[in-house]
This record gives C-alpha cells, sequence and structure tokens, in this order.
C-alpha cells in the first residue's frame, strides 16, 4: 500500500540544513503522526511522504517556498517595550510570542533594541524561513 493524500501516517524523521546542523528529529522520541493533505506539516514534508510504502526511507530536499516561505524583508516591526510584561527579559536573538489580531498565536524574532526610544524591533518570519531543508524519513505505518 502506498501513502495517499487523507491516510494518516506515522513517520520517523531528522531535518537538517545543508551545514548539515540538526533543527529536528523524532529518533530517540515518539514517532511523527499525521494525515497526508491536511495542511498539519509544510507542504514539501508532506508531498514527500506521498507514495511511499511502509519501511520506505527516503532523503528529500525542501525549498523555502515549500517548507517556511522566503524571508520577507518587510516583515520587521517596532514595538514599545512598555507592551510587554513588566521585567520583560530583552534578549536579541530571543524569541517572544504574541498575538494576531485575530488571536491567533506569532512567534517573532528580537532583532535589536532602542533603550532612548524604548523600542524593541522584532521580525515576524518564521525562524526557518528563507531555508533549504533536508529530511530523512522513513515511513512506519499507513491507516
Amino acid at each position: 500500500m502506498n501513502a495517499k493524500s487523507g491516510n494518516t501516517v506515522t513517520v520517523h524523521y531528522t531535518g537538517t540544513l545543508d551545514d548539515g546542523t540538526e533543527f529536528d528529529s523524532s529518533r530517540g522520541k515518539d514517532p511523527l503522526t499525521f494525515t497526508l493533505g491536511s495542511g498539519q506539516l509544510i507542504p514539501g514534508f508532506d508531498s514527500a511522504v506521498v507514495g511511499m510504502s511502509v519501511g520506505d526511507v527516503k532523503d528529500v530536499r525542501v525549498a523555502p517556498t515549500e517548507a517556511y516561505g522566503e524571508v520577507k524583508e518587510d516583515f520587521t516591526q517596532v514595538v514599545a517595550q512598555n507592551g510587554f510584561p513588566p521585567n520583560f527579559d530583552f534578549i536579541v536573538g530571543g524569541q517572544v510570542v504574541g498575538q494576531s489580531p485575530q488571536g491567533m498565536p506569532v512567534v517573532a524574532t528580537i532583532v535589536s533594541l532602542d533603550e532612548q526610544a524604548s523600542t524593541v524591533t522584532v521580525d515576524l518570519n518564521h525562524p526557518m524561513a528563507g531555508k533549504t531543508l533536508n529530511f530523512d524519513i522513513e515511513l512506519i505505518n499507513i491507516s
């Protein structure tokens, strides 16, 4: 049986960047279970599993357009520091979680601080935006 859209599949995977840095893995942990074609995962990972059979192992390279998108330069925003909780520890390069106007969680990376203006510049791009991702995928189950 080959995996197709609508199937619930279980995989083990390891994700690396082009320089070999591992950014995520299910190895040594519980495998990942998801429904193909449901939008639960990045499109490139999802489509890589389509057509696989139980026991198959596949290496796939996923371009930014099929992962977290390209970096959008206009996704930075200057925010007043008083909009953060009291005693918030502003760390350049650190991540903060906020809410979109629709109430959805938004993760941003602190780019810079301006102590004189009491502002912080945040980047709303996904931390993996603009990166090509490499996955080693093993299909364990199809249901």
